[in-house]
């Protein structure tokens, strides 16, 4: 079946005639007014899965296909299609990219063999707190892999997941839709915007959902509104949202293993006290943006996000079984996170020629305020015991717990203060080569205060980040490039939780990416791209073999792979996005969690993926869509082991008027049992059954 799929996308990529090439080869693209050409994109990627543009990446709008790294786009077309709700599902079908389990609260992506909580930012700036996303206000989403420093500033190591969000424009948008599916899934959305004069406009999103799973005991609210503005004052644009988001849900650990593999028989039983485990996540944020001057000449750019996440969630957790497999121990315990970022960025773009070669400068400057809170407490059941043990074949349990602090449980608060600065050069010369030139310096400082044993510490680091990418066209419609990145990542951490008299004193980690790739657009409408990586981890802990108890930084992990991806519209009436990834992400030198030859866990070698989605007549669609993953690690002692599978989805799309559309998706077709994703080698996360969803949708 693998070969089968991997045959498709190959027929896919050599599916352009040569008398396309030909035309595409003499097509110089003439001038153009740039707003139209601004406004003509936005609407035809609305409509389809290929995006045209990138403005993440290089921070200027540059076409994808010059964009020197492997970049998947997901656009609001596909997450509509695929009936999308978290950032799980915007994945799936995003070559060399999978979604740890994340302790049933949080997003944790792994990307090129590096796992992060923190590497997320909604329309290129940060969003770093640890909770479920979801989709009910987005365009499309971003994931750029590699090293994105230059862009995105610290960490960013394996690649970033960049949010763009819907926002007002002089058009009218009316979308209104009512979803209900398997296991009690409810689900409203709904988006509407206009024109209110010829210099301003508005849009409101906004969704609210009920539901519960496949898995017992599990249940989900979540709401959020987003209002958008926009207003036009001569050359300047100021545009102004606000975003309110809540989710409470029960906090799903997932089940354990046993002798190497995920406990057989478990997959819908709840391990642990379903009355204790609760998440709630509020996140209230208000942005700015304004723009002055045109992108053909002199633009100057600013931002401002103000960003309050209010988290707290407690659990219990299963933990390893006894060893005739009899029991489970459960443990337990609570974590409070407050955070408030104030991020402001500044770029000025300019465009200029000099003879034969045309310029784009970049020059910008960030300034971040974060100020976090950590609470942790630990669960005793009955009020005495910190564990218990459950039968394995009834591990749900009532047992009542009664959560405080222990000697080891955290009370601290974080103060961090950046200051970047970056410039970037992008140069043409003529028609065949391109550059792309930068390097970001960044001042991160930290004050962590633990509030337990009064100590208060700080670091101060430098962090320089270097970016270059070669792009060589020997025809408008294909590209080759080449790239070298560097990001770094501090001791404190993603998510700067701990800082002790250790981790003070050790230097930042560092992240070098190299990559070398292809990008055809096969049709005008179709892209193809290849990319081959290798991304080196270094100055990784590692516990010093001649000095008990002292750590050193000689730890070191290595990735390397490839990509194909497919994005597109092969006819008319065949649309197509997905992709396969070959990749080994291995520890180099020991660390101080890892031998040296371990692998790295939640990177399966090989990930294929292909959504198809078929105009069958006028008003009557059809999707069917293919996910392999090949069997990964649960965790980096590499004992646990979640077996390959496949798994195939499906949708039917009917216009039921010019109003009104009526939508089925049904995933897991075929019922098939697998597992998912894990936090750990007990807490492993089994896949759905097949699960249906059905939505009606009016446009007004």
């Amino acid at each position: 079946m693998i070969r089968q799929v991997g045959f498709t996308l190959l027929l896919l990529a050599l599916s352009a005639s040569p008398a396309t090439l030909a035309q595409q080869a003499g097509d110089r693209a003439p001038t153009q007014n740039l707003d139209t050409v601004r406004v003509k994109g936005e609407r035809s990627e609305s409509r389809g899965y290929r995006a045209t543009t990138l403005r993440s990446s290089t921070r200027t709008a540059t076409p994808l296909r010059d964009v020197p790294q492997s970049v998947s786009v997901i656009t609001h077309a596909q997450i509509a299609d695929q009936a999308m709700q978290s950032m799980s599902d915007v994945v799936r079908y995003v070559p060399g990219v999978t979604m740890g389990q994340g302790e049933g609260h949080r997003d944790a992506p792994t990307m090129r063999g590096v796992s992060s909580t923190a590497d997320f930012f909604v329309n290129g700036m940060r969003d770093d707190a640890q909770y479920l996303r979801d989709v009910y206000n987005l365009e499309r989403v971003e994931a750029l892999k590699g090293a994105n420093a230059l862009a995105f500033g610290r960490g960013a190591g394996g690649g970033v997941l960049n949010r763009v969000t819907k926002e007002a424009q002089w058009m009218r948008t009316g979308d209104v839709s009512l979803e209900g599916g398997s296991f009690s899934h409810a689900r409203g959305t709904f988006d509407v915007g206009n024109a209110l004069s010829r210099r301003a406009a508005a849009r409101l999103t906004g969704m609210a959902e009920h539901s519960a799973s496949f898995r017992n005991a599990i249940a989900l609210d979540r709401a959020g509104v987003n209002p958008s503005v926009a207003m036009l004052l001569g050359s300047t644009s100021l545009r102004l949202g606000f975003e309110h988001f809540q989710d409470r849900r029960t906090v799903d650990r997932g089940i354990p293993s046993f002798n190497g593999a995920p406990l057989a028989g478990a997959t819908r039983t709840f391990f642990g006290n379903p009355d204790e485990n609760r998440s709630r996540a509020f996140v209230r944020s208000g942005s700015a943006m304004v723009e002055h001057g045109a992108e053909g000449s002199v633009m100057v750019r600013s931002q401002l996000r103000f960003t309050d996440y209010d988290k707290s969630y407690q659990n219990t957790v299963p933990g390893s079984l006894i060893a005739d497999g009899t029991q489970v121990t459960i443990s337990a315990y609570r974590n409070d996170t407050r955070r408030r970022n104030l991020l402001s960025q500044t770029d000025l773009i300019a465009k200029r020629s000099t003879g034969p070669v045309r310029h784009v400068v970049l020059i910008g400057a960030e300034v971040a305020r974060q100020a976090t809170d950590n609470f942790r407490e630990t669960g005793y059941f009955d009020g005495a015991a910190t564990s218990v043990r459950a039968p394995i074949d009834a591990p749900t349990i009532g047992t009542p717990v009664t959560f405080r602090q222990s000697v080891t449980d955290a009370d601290n608060s974080a103060l961090v203060h950046v200051v970047s600065g970056y410039v970037q050069h992008q140069g043409e010369l003529g028609a065949h080569w391109q550059s792309t030139l930068g390097l970001r310096w960044d001042r991160f400082a930290i004050d962590f205060d633990d509030h337990r044993s009064g100590a208060t510490r700080s670091r101060t680091d430098a962090l320089v980040s270097p970016s270059a990418g070669l792009v060589f066209k020997p025809i408008d419609a294909l590209s080759a490039y080449g790239s070298y990145s560097i990001s770094s990542l501090p001791s404190s951490g993603d998510q700067f939780s701990s800082l002790n008299a250790t981790t003070e004193t050790l230097a930042p980690e560092r992240f070098t990416n190299r990559e070398v790739g292809l990008k055809w657009d096969a049709r005008r409408s179709l892209a193809v791209t290849v990319a081959l990586f290798q991304l080196d981890r270094t100055n990784t802990r590692a516990n010093d073999p001649n000095t008990p108890g002292r750590i050193v930084q000689t730890g070191a992990q290595r990735s390397r792979g490839g990509e194909l991806g497919v994005t597109g519209d092969v006819t008319s009436r065949w649309k197509v996005a997905g992709g396969w990834a070959v990749q080994r992400a291995t520890i180099r030198r020991a660390t101080a969690s890892a031998a040296a030859g371990a692998t790295i866990p939640l990177v399966p070698y090989q990930m294929l993926s292909l959504w198809n989605r078929l105009q069958l007549q006028q008003r009557v669609g059809a999707a069917l869509g293919v996910v392999h993953q090949g069997r990964m690690y649960a965790a980096i002692d590499n004992t646990v082991t979640l077996p390959a599978f496949t798994r195939w989805d499906g949708a039917l799309y009917v216009d039921l008027s010019r109003q009104m559309r009526m939508q089925v998706n049904v995933e897991n077709l075929l019922g098939t049992s697998y597992y998912a994703t894990a936090h750990g080698n007990n807490n492993i996360l089994p896949g759905a059954p097949r699960t249906v969803r059905m939505s009606l949708v009016a446009s007004p």
